[in-house]
């Protein structure tokens, strides 16, 4: 046994140092014949083990039968210990009154010890227990007089941890730089001893601090670090999981931290956890629940959770369930004159108890009563949240501008709403620019869609379109205007890429040849996940976000072009057409109908690639007709006769324009945002001496990529990667900066997971992630095969995939396809579009001219129209 401990009270310290070592001495212990006093110890530390990483039932006959032990041998000092670690696990059973009462013998009887460390000791210990029930200002007068005899005993390891419990309590009630400071000086105690245990914890506080300071990249590298130390001790780590799905909410991963919380209050309910803790697990599914938007389970879990913060006298947790329940209600649309007082009466009680959330249970009363039509009663509580606008974390305060901006609508001030959006919108920037992921980026928008929306509505009632404009582009594609960051861990995300290409290669081999692939593919998920950490880990090299949207700019590049934006308001879509020197609205269609007609139209080109059937162009084409006046209503007439830029809310990407009967002989491309194309427009072609034209095809095509050596021929400098030499590596290397690139690859689209949508390279997917090392993306890229141009829609306007990783590397066009398409098909489309683009033609315009030029039967016309033309090159 590590350490060896001679006295059995070396055991103790043991259980937050070396676990396993503490279990198996006293485990030892006990299998000898050891004294009533040394099998107290012994049992104090099966319980406190028990108590903190396994089951809570037998922590409990363990800790009973430690006190009966203790009084045997006499030992008054030793029976105070025991108690109150019984009185903590009493309380982490919800047996409150009994823990409580334990906690107050323990220290009536640590008081006639003659040191006064042993009283401190279970002051400390009675003050964890007040703040497990939410009573921070008791606790915190408990260790007020603990601390001071502490260190003057010069009891390092229970110094440090009463300093790290004040830090956390103070960071429960919103003083973050107190916290930071002790968080701080305990973690410097910690590092004189051998507490290997609570150093972890040390590391899971510094990513609490960093969250709260909204800092989501760093939170995350300390919560990544701690859950490494965690599992190599051992023990488990519940705490921690609730603080990291707070930061991927805040990231705008709800979702992903629903599934985290539910899984971890499985693991609790399997081995027998503490009650405490599982409630407060399921307050957190319940927050992560209304966050992705799934109110009914957030109802559900919060109920529960209501239920075991009741049962354990737990007011602080039990006010802020009842907050979520309030909250799910309302995202349900279950408004209602009851819920505007419940959410009253939750704000009065948080204020009361000086939570930080009783801003968000202010914002919540008010936003019902107007949703009530009660601008009134609205008034006090939408006051009260607004002053949550200066202080706290920047999501924090965007909720008190959000509130601001109500208070100027129900007030009938629109200049008051749009400052207001304006300000909110600032502060998720300044958070929006530290982080380096292009993911969170693109997925912390969702923070702002609410102030975003109300902007909109607000500009469009004032009838000017260059106005609504404006604000339309305000939170649009805002991810791509980042500059990107590299990852400064080039060297370990390069072998865990290397081991998931080659990992997923093995198991569609295995899964060919019919043999079993469970364990080939718990790898491959195993190393997406440590992928997907280590790039949200990133942090932003820049701090700045690129130039405002310039409307008059905009209409100057476009010249005798046009560029459509269509933007969805409460459901309804209007255009906005920019061109001839102005900018004017148009009325659509609904995005409800878009949405299934893009579906039904995506579904007739798919199945023609395969089947070839030319009965069911003319169902596409009937279907282009209805998405025209949906999409673009009576704005279609005064398009013009000029090239057409769209640009389409994220939700509506997946369109092959060409489809359109208006578009589909004209030179169209389409932008994220304007602000994109613009940027796009203005890029220069790399240097003539710079790497020139590259041509790639992987494995696996039914053409085999049959375009590339007569592109080869074509282009005749053109530097070429086939038959075993397209690996990932290669391709990168060489279409890093070059003019153009055209890989002829299958591609695959990850919903679940944009980032890892792929092109199958020699070697395996090449993924988005390694598309971000690039230094330069290629200037023009061409990306013929299936769904290589589809993106995922996410945040409030954002979008992930491979184009939207290129573009902001320096790529200004691309032509890739929405759907899967035929690859025979494909051949002639693409020799027609580099011929184009060789006499000089832009990437829409060689496009357009690729179609005019294809076979007239069905199968070629739908291959075309299945490629779009993205950027502005």
């Amino acid at each position: 046994m590590a350490g060896d401990p001679q006295d059995p009270l070396d055991l103790l310290p043991l259980v937050f140092s070396q676990p396993k070592e503490a279990l198996a001495g006293a485990r030892a212990l006990l299998a000898g014949r050891p004294t009533p006093h040394d099998a107290s110890v012994a049992h104090h530390v099966l319980g406190l083990i028990e108590r903190d990483f396994g089951d809570l039932t037998a922590a409990i006959a363990h800790l009973r039968r430690a006190r009966s032990l203790a009084r045997a041998a006499g030992s008054a000092a030793r029976e105070a210990d025991v108690l109150a670690t019984l009185g903590i696990a009493l309380i982490h059973g919800g047996r409150t009154r009994p823990g409580l009462a334990a906690l107050d013998r323990a220290f009536s009887q640590a008081l006639a010890q003659p040191d006064g460390v042993a009283a401190a000791q279970v002051l400390f210990r009675r003050a964890g227990a007040l703040w497990i029930l939410g009573r921070h200002t008791e606790a915190l007068d408990d260790l007020r007089r603990a601390i001071p005899d502490l260190r003057r005993a010069e009891d390092t390891i229970w110094t440090a941890r009463a300093i790290t419990l004040r830090a956390t309590l103070l960071l429960a009630l919103g003083s973050v730089e107190r916290a930071n400071l002790d968080f701080l000086a305990a973690e410097q105690l910690w590092a004189t001893t051998g507490q290997e245990h609570d150093k972890v914890v040390a590391v899971e506080n510094r990513g609490r601090a960093a969250f709260r300071s909204g800092d989501l990249p760093a939170a995350l590298g300390h919560f990544d670090e701690a859950a490494r130390r965690y599992r190599a001790l051992g023990t488990p780590m519940y705490v921690m999981e609730m603080e990291r799905c707070a930061v991927l909410m805040a990231a705008g991963l709800p979702r992903e931290a629903l599934e985290a919380a539910d899984a971890a209050i499985g693991r609790l309910d399997r081995t027998g956890g503490q009650p405490t803790r599982k409630a407060q697990l399921l307050l957190t599914a319940a927050q992560a629940a209304i966050a992705a938007g799934d109110p009914d389970t957030a109802v559900t879990r919060g109920q529960a959770a209501i239920r075991l913060f009741a049962g354990q006298n737990r007011e602080w947790w039990e006010t802020h369930a009842r907050l979520v329940l309030c909250q799910a209600r309302f995202a349900s649309g279950r408004i209602s004159a009851r819920l505007v007082r419940d959410a009253a009466t939750v704000a009065a009680r948080l204020s009361e108890l000086r939570s930080p959330d009783a801003v968000q249970a202010c914002l919540l009363a008010g936003r019902t009563a107007l949703a009530l039509n009660r601008p009134a009663d609205a008034a006090p509580y939408l006051a009260a949240a607004a002053r949550g606008r200066f202080r706290g974390p920047a999501f924090a305060r965007a909720d008190g501008w959000l509130a601001q901006a109500l208070r100027a609508e129900a007030a009938g001030r629109p200049r008051g709403v749009l400052n207001a959006c304006r300000r909110g919108l600032d502060v998720l920037d300044e958070h929006r620019l530290t982080l380096g992921a292009s993911e969170l980026r693109a997925r912390a928008t969702a923070q702002g869609a609410e102030l975003a929306s109300l902007a909109q509505r607000v500009s469009l009632r004032s009838g000017s379109p260059r106005r609504f404009l404006v604000w339309s582009e305000r939170w649009r594609a805002t991810a791509l205007a980042v500059p990107r960051t590299r990852s400064p861990e080039d060297r370990d995300l390069l072998r865990d890429v290397t081991a998931f290409r080659e990992i997923t290669v093995r198991a569609d081999e295995a899964r060919s040849s019919g043999a079993p692939v469970p364990a080939l593919d718990r790898e491959r998920r195993r190393l997406e996940r440590e992928i997907r950490a280590r790039t949200l880990r990133i942090r932003a090299e820049t701090t700045s976000g690129g130039h405002r949207f310039d409307v008059r700019a905009l209409i100057d590049r476009l010249g005798g072009g046009a560029l459509a934006e269509i933007v969805s308001v409460d459901g309804d879509l209007h255009v906005l057409l920019c061109g001839e020197g102005r900018v004017r609205r148009f009325r659509a269609g609904r995005a409800a109908d878009a949405a299934a007609e893009i579906e039904h139209v995506r579904a007739g080109l798919r199945r023609l690639a395969y089947d070839g059937a030319p009965g069911r162009l003319p169902l596409i084409e009937e279907g282009g007709r209805r998405l025209q006046e949906i999409l673009l209503g009576p704005a279609v007439r005064h398009l013009g006769e000029g090239p057409v830029v769209v640009v389409p809310p994220g939700r509506l990407h997946g369109v092959p324009w060409a489809v359109l009967p208006a578009l589909r002989d004209r030179v169209v491309s389409v932008s994220p945002s304007a602000s994109a194309w613009l940027r796009a427009a203005d890029l220069a072609p790399p240097p003539v001496a710079g790497p020139g034209v590259v041509l790639a095809r992987g494995p696996g095509l039914e053409s085999g990529g049959g375009e590339v050596p007569l592109l080869a021929a074509l282009y005749g400098d053109a530097a070429v990667l086939e038959n075993g030499d397209a690996t990932a590596s290669a391709v990168l290397k060489a279409i890093d900066g070059s003019r153009l690139a055209h890989v002829a690859a299958h591609g695959t689209f990850r919903a679940d997971s944009p980032m890892f949508s792929s092109l199958r390279m020699d070697d395996g997917p090449l993924t988005v992630y390694e598309f971000e090392q690039l230094g330069r993306a290629p200037y023009r890229i061409i990306l013929p095969s299936c769904d290589s141009g589809r993106l995922e829609p996410v945040g409030a306007d954002e979008l992930l995939g491979l184009a939207t990783a290129l573009l902001p590397l320096g790529t200004a066009g691309i032509v890739a396809s929405l759907v899967p398409v035929n690859d025979e098909a494909v051949i002639p489309l693409m020799l027609a579009l580099h011929d184009r683009l060789r006499a000089g033609s832009s990437m829409a315009e060689a496009l357009r001219d690729a179609r005019r030029e294809a076979p007239g039967d069905a199968l070629h016309q739908a291959t075309g129209w299945s490629l779009t033309a993205i950027g502005a090159a």
